[in-house]
């Protein structure tokens, strides 16, 4: 050993100092490997093993790390290089031809993404755990798989009943009904209790196999979940509860007890290793306003309530987009939750409940942290405040307008042709103008931040093409890899209702196979407007939908519930939708068989039959966070009403979908 310019240099070292003075080889990137063959570095990836200095392959003797690792002219090189010209691959940088390559021999492909470590700083081959911690497929996970083997008894139980059938279902001829909420505040939370109520009481819960929520109606899963067997039970205790927590004063929460409490708790996940935003104070504030103190729930509890498919399976749904340069409708990305894994079905990427939040690379957990709060996900499911400027032009003015744009993109999308070189000219002046601009409309000042378990994976040469990808492709970027979500070190989540308002994309998964869904809709801006609007998102992408037609009639005046189908089609589900109107309701306080047979309101009750549903003074506007005790009550019978009072449409449905089931067996 002995003294070189200030570093303690062996004979090894001086060795490989020598064959970099012969010159060596240099990999992609200008590193030189001293002699190491790709072979060597296949073996360490491959089986990386505990390191020692003993050992045949030192980092730092053969210039894998240490100073000399990327020669200082190597470094000036690329600076001026990037300043002036940047190469794309339909956009795609200059490093991604190696983050392209295919990967390494023996790797079965189940995603469009991969991990590849010749992308990778070369470092981290040394510390990254050998196991992927990051599921590769777009199959229901096996958890989910054996889930719904033990609900379809408890669905073929209830179906007998309902339908008074005279035999058992074959395995085959269960079908998969699925209930669809969407959000709307505290108006979706209240209007889901007394809709499940009522599927309870009609003996037809226990039909449904999945219930989907988005942003209000998260947080009635949330509640209901926390009791493993909340669907076997009368929901009269939980109603009740609801009630309270509905009509309660809310001042308190921003009481400075309160404030300290959120401060504590903030700077505690700050120090385990969560980022922080905004969303963060916003889910404690929101705990706060529906309950009385902190729940410890965590969403991998929920899975007790699945053991043995006693409830459907929860999906909590949310969006991921950019924190700036692009609007909602430019980038976004449908994100799914349930208490066995979290994952974006358009990679095909997913992971356990318990490890969301932790951090991930190339998909392995790189630090464990401990699993969040249910509150925590709850604001991000509800969270309205990482919108940008153009996203709230687009809930102020008519929706349409900004899906004519959304499908001129897409046609543009489907010409994208991956890999094409170009080269991209310094920006002008006109063009750092219209930059400014663009930012100052789609910057996100409170985005959300959560560590990203795809960070690192890479695309395979052919994911443009990739069949689920192809379906789920919707933004302008889905033609540059390398500005797709597994480049981000952080995913950026917002509520769902700033593209649609649904949460049914979970259930038009091809591998969850859903047959009837049932649409539970709190939109007060058109009984038919955000079912439209999904319509078109699967139209354009060719994800199989009954198309949604009213009559002029029906838009002028909307049912209680109306029926959607396809028979052209037999992969579409059909649909059974629920508007939030108030129908029969103003003449009748409980529904019968007939018109002839309901209870008609005396001239007493009438004022019990109005109900306020009016896009801009109701008192169940999304802004409201407190009701009054007559208006809680109001709500949740309307929403009780309108499911009884369809008990038929609901038994012809379920037959429908038996009898659908039961042609697709082979003969």
């Amino acid at each position: 050993m002995r003294m070189e310019n200030g570093n303690m240099v062996g004979g090894a070292e001086r060795a490989g100092m020598a064959r970099e003075k012969r010159g060596g080889h240099c990999d992609l990137l200008g590193r030189r490997c001293y002699g190491r063959t790709l072979n060597d570095l296949h073996r360490v990836i491959a089986d990386p093993g505990p390191l020692s200095w003993e050992s045949g392959f030192s980092p730092r003797r053969d210039g894998i790390i240490g100073p000399s690792f990327l020669p200082l002219p190597c470094i000036f090189f690329f600076f001026f290089f990037l300043r002036q010209v940047s190469i794309a691959q339909a956009g795609v940088q200059w490093h991604d031809i190696v983050l392209l390559q295919p990967p390494p021999p023996g790797f079965k492909s189940f995603s469009c993404l991969s991990w590849d470590y010749r992308h990778a700083p070369p470092w981290l081959i040394f510390i990254l755990p050998k196991e992927l911690a990051v599921r590769l497929g777009f199959e229901p996970c096996a958890e989910e798989q054996a889930f719904l083997s033990k609900r379809k008894q408890v669905v073929a139980a209830a179906l007998k009943q309902a339908l008074q059938l005279d035999e058992d279902l074959q395995e085959d001829e269960i079908p998969v009904v699925a209930v669809m909420a969407t959000g709307g505040g505290i108006r979706a939370m209240t209007s889901l209790y007394g809709q499940l109520a009522a599927l309870k009481e009609l003996g037809l819960l226990d039909c449904v196999s999945y219930i989907t929520g988005a942003s209000g109606s998260t947080w009635a899963l949330a509640n209901l979940y926390e009791d493993p067997e909340w669907s076997q039970k009368d929901l009269v205790g939980p109603t009740e509860l609801l009630k309270t927590q509905v009509t309660k004063s809310k001042l308190g929460v921003l009481a400075p007890s309160q404030l300290q409490r959120y401060r504590q708790e903030l700077v505690e996940r700050a120090c385990l290793g969560y980022p922080s935003c905004f969303t963060n104070l916003w889910a404690l504030i929101n705990e706060a306003l529906l309950h009385d103190e902190p729940h410890d729930h965590k969403l991998s509890d929920q899975r007790e309530a699945l053991s043995h498919g006693q409830n459907p399976l929860p999906i909590y749904c949310a969006l991921n987009t950019k924190g700036q340069s692009l609007t909602t409708f430019e980038f976004g990305e449908w994100c799914e939750f349930t208490p066995y894994e979290v994952g974006l079905p358009k990679y095909g990427a997913f992971i356990p409940s318990e490890l969301f939040g932790s951090e991930f690379f190339m998909g392995r957990l790189m630090k464990r942290l401990p699993e969040s709060r249910i509150c925590f996900l709850e604001g991000i499911w509800s969270n309205l405040y990482a919108a940008n400027l153009q996203d709230s032009l687009y809930w102020a003015s008519e929706p349409s307008q900004f899906w004519d744009r959304w499908a001129r993109n897409q046609a543009s999308l489907d010409k994208e042709q991956v890999p094409l070189l170009k080269v991209e000219e310094p920006p002008s002046t006109t063009s750092r103008i219209a930059e400014f601009f663009t930012d100052l409309l789609t910057r996100r000042p409170l985005a959300q931040a959560t560590h990203n378990f795809l960070r690192g994976l890479c695309f395979h040469r052919d994911y443009f093409q990739h069949p689920h990808f192809s379906t789920w492709k919707a933004t302008t970027l889905d033609g540059l890899p390398n500005q797709l979500t597994p480049a981000e070190p952080h995913l950026c989540l917002l509520d769902v209702g700033y593209l649609i308002n649904t949460s049914c994309p979970p259930l038009l998964q091809p591998t969850r196979d859903v047959d009837l869904i049932l649409s539970l809709d709190y939109n007060l801006h058109g009984a038919f407007q955000q079912l439209q609007l999904l319509d078109q998102f699967c139209q354009k992408q060719g994800i199989p939908f009954p198309p949604i037609s009213p009559s002029p009639e029906e838009q002028l005046r909307p049912r209680e519930c109306h029926a959607f189908s396809d028979p052209t089609n037999p992969r579409a589900p059909a649909v059974l939708h629920f508007p939030l109107v108030s129908d029969s309701f103003r003449e009748y306080s409980a529904p019968g068989s007939t018109f002839s047979t309901g209870v008609r309101r005396t001239p007493e009750e009438a004022a019990s039959g109005e109900v306020n549903l009016s896009s801009s003074d109701s008192p169940y506007h999304y802004t409201k966070v407190t009701y009054s005790q007559q208006d809680v009550d109001k709500l949740l019978r309307l929403t009780h009403y309108n499911v009884c009072n369809n008990q038929e449409q609901l038994l012809e449905a379920l037959r429908q979908a038996v009898q659908r089931r039961q042609q697709r067996r082979p003969q």
